[in-house]
């Protein structure tokens, strides 16, 4: 009978047919053990530099790991993925930011054949390398030529027109707009606005407030319900919002017209007649006059 070889290890049996074979990685030092299973349908592929991103939250890794298994088509903007997810709407609008900061997803606004603004959102599963992973990536945009962006720069298009207050609002209001249009960054940083920026926008503040509505009323209609997609201009949007929703002009307040005094009845010193007059004037007005 032959000596066996307690110290060789034993002979891997084949897998069945029905179980896949599985790969066990273990450690001594008390980390994850990975119980791993080939997957052969129901599955994508996706890299550790999503997953394990340094910089990114978990919420949105995870949201874009759930964005790059969707089929084409599926919808992913913030109403469909709020009724999907338990997180709130701002969580999921926050950590779609995340994602397209780092180049994971690319939001861009489309006008349809019909007039509709939609919004088409773009999966990028390797940022950074457009052009090479075309066929599997983010499609790669055309070559611009370089020497006509420089020759012939695009002209920077003017801001809509904003209302224009009266003149004695302008000059007393003038400091109180700047310093509300400069604190807008501190809701939205979305909305940091140039000096140039704010020179043109202070006007149309300024008619807000001769309408008796108040810095905080104002503030309130600039930046309630912002979109979610990037502002690039955001003084525009900002001239449209203050002269689409601008309130009309108070009523008209007459002055007050002064309240007559009534004195108390007396008796005149000269001819002994009642009259009305203050407490200093002794004679009627028969006996003042002279005749």
């Amino acid at each position: 009978m032959g000596t066996q070889n307690p110290s060789a290890p034993p002979r891997a049996q084949s897998a069945d047919g029905g179980n896949p074979p599985r790969s066990r990685h273990r450690t001594t030092t008390g980390g994850v053990i990975h119980d791993n299973t080939r997957h052969t349908t129901r599955f994508v592929v996706i890299g550790n530099h999503l997953t394990q991103h340094a910089e990114l939250s978990l919420l949105a890794i995870g949201l874009g790991c759930h964005i790059q298994s969707l089929p084409a088509g599926a919808p992913v903007d913030i109403k469909s993925l709020t009724a999907r997810f338990k997180e709130g709407t701002k969580r999921i609008a926050d950590a779609l930011r995340e994602l397209e900061t780092h180049g994971y997803l690319r939001r861009e606004r489309h006008r349809t054949p019909t007039g509709r603004i939609i919004t088409r959102t773009t999966s990028c599963n390797q940022p950074g390398h457009r052009r090479e992973a075309a066929p599997t990536g983010c499609p790669a945009p055309p070559p611009r030529p370089t020497a006509e962006r420089t020759t012939k720069p695009r002209p920077r298009k003017a801001l809509p027109p904003v209302p224009q207050p009266t003149r004695a609002a302008a000059t007393a209001l003038s400091q109180r707009a700047a310093d509300l249009l400069s604190t807008l960054r501190r809701h939205d940083p979305r909305l940091l606005l140039s000096a140039a920026d704010t020179d043109h926008l202070a006007p149309g503040v300024i008619a807000w407030l001769e309408r008796e509505v108040t810095p905080t009323a104002l503030r309130h209609a600039l930046t309630e319900n912002l979109p979610d997609e990037p502002l690039h201009r955001p003084a525009a949007f900002l001239a449209h919002r203050l002269t689409g929703g601008l309130p009309p002009l108070p009523p008209y307040r007459a002055p007050a017209l002064p309240v007559p005094v009534r004195h108390d009845l007396r008796n005149c010193d000269g001819c002994d007649r009642a009259f009305r007059a203050p407490d200093t004037q002794a004679l009627c007005l028969t006996c003042t006059t002279p005749r």
